[in-house]
């Protein structure tokens, strides 16, 4: 009798040939200047070519040692150190002396080092925020999430959905990256996860695109389900062992809320429509990964230049006073909810209560 919880299979295509490799590997030397050297190109695709067939995604590892499920077995470096940045950042976060940090997200991909020649109206609203946390004696750590489209091979990758194969599959930190036999490198995660940890508050400023949050938000998002959740020990699951993990998660499992404990606030703003959606789809986020929210002030939605030209905008935010000072009190409000969260004088209502149906 076949296991009704074995892995389904038969989606994924075929691996390339070595042409079809050879085609997709040299798209990165289109530039002419690159001919001069095709040679050593020639040689290093060859390297790159075994270690796609071979699935060398981590080439460099190490034994996971004490602490972990299997201490022999070889973890990724990159992982490794990831998890000591993060377990750094959390006992940092926990210590009474620490200085009260808010993460600051700018959500647009918009700014004037790429295409689009001009800020965004997300970053200046949080520059009023910054100065107002920065007045009241708080750390400021600003995440602007528009360097993924104007730095050099800085990228965000798309999560792999290991959690609906099985939550222990999709570990804490994310071990899908960097792929190195997939050239899936450059990944920003691991420090933004590191920089999720070590915030006592989070502040996300963000224009509404089509109804949804801006491609590099989302993309931050949905790598961030492995803090809800997450399995800490990737040797639990001998890396990405679909069956083991399933196993895992029948025995019963958990879902631990990494991030859970730090107060939260969110900045909407768009200029025709789903604002308001955003707004409640980012809160609704936010409190299921355990964060506090700051209150009513701290959650805001507003139109700039509804329905006006896009070319005026900025000039819209100028004489919108009241946009800015709302904007500078969902900072106070986020700053006051810190405080009273690190003196012990704030806590979700429902702390005590079990879930019956922990996910």
């Amino acid at each position: 009798m076949n296991d009704p919880h074995a892995p389904r299979t038969g989606q994924a295509p075929p691996p390339l040939s070595r042409e079809a490799f050879h085609v997709q590997f040299m798209q990165v030397f289109h530039d002419p200047a690159f001919r001069a050297e095709a040679e050593a190109i020639g040689r290093i695709e060859q390297v790159a070519w075994e270690a796609y067939e071979d699935g060398r995604k981590a080439p460099v590892t190490r034994e996971a040692g004490p602490g972990y499920a299997d201490p022999g077995y070889a973890l990724s470096v990159d992982w490794i150190e990831a998890r000591a940045r993060i377990d750094a950042a959390q006992a940092e976060w926990s210590r009474p002396e620490t200085r009260s940090r808010v993460l600051l997200i700018n959500g647009s991909p918009r700014n004037d080092g790429s295409c689009p020649g001009e800020m965004s109206k997300s970053w200046r609203l949080l520059q009023l925020a910054r100065e107002v946390l920065e007045g009241q004696g708080l750390q400021c750590d600003v995440l602007d999430l528009s360097r993924v489209t104007s730095d050099y091979g800085r990228h965000i990758h798309p999560c792999k959905g290991c959690a609906s194969t099985a939550m222990p599959l999709c570990h804490w930190p994310c071990s899908c990256y960097p792929n190195h036999s997939l050239r899936q490198t450059g990944d920003w995660m691991n420090e933004i996860y590191e920089r999720w940890v070590a915030a006592h508050g989070v502040l996300i400023f963000t224009p509404t695109h089509w109804y949804q949050a801006p491609t590099p938000l989302k993309a931050m998002i949905d790598r961030l389900v492995c803090a809800d959740g997450g399995n800490p020990d990737p040797t639990s699951t001998h890396g990405k062992k679909a069956a083991q993990a399933k196993a895992l998660e029948l025995q019963g499992w958990d879902y631990p809320k990494h991030l859970e404990g730090r107060a939260y606030g969110v900045v909407v703003h768009g200029d025709v429509a789903g604002i308001e959606s955003l707004r409640r789809n980012l809160c609704d986020w936010l409190d299921w990964m355990g964060l506090i929210d700051a209150g009513t002030q701290a959650r805001l939605d507003r139109y700039i230049g509804y329905y006006e030209p896009y070319a005026t905008s900025h000039q819209t935010l100028d004489a919108d006073e009241a946009m800015q000072e709302e904007a500078r009190n969902a900072a106070r409000a986020v700053a006051t909810a810190v405080g009273m969260l690190r003196a012990g004088r704030l806590s979700p209502p429902d702390a005590r209560l079990k879930r019956p149906r922990p996910k």
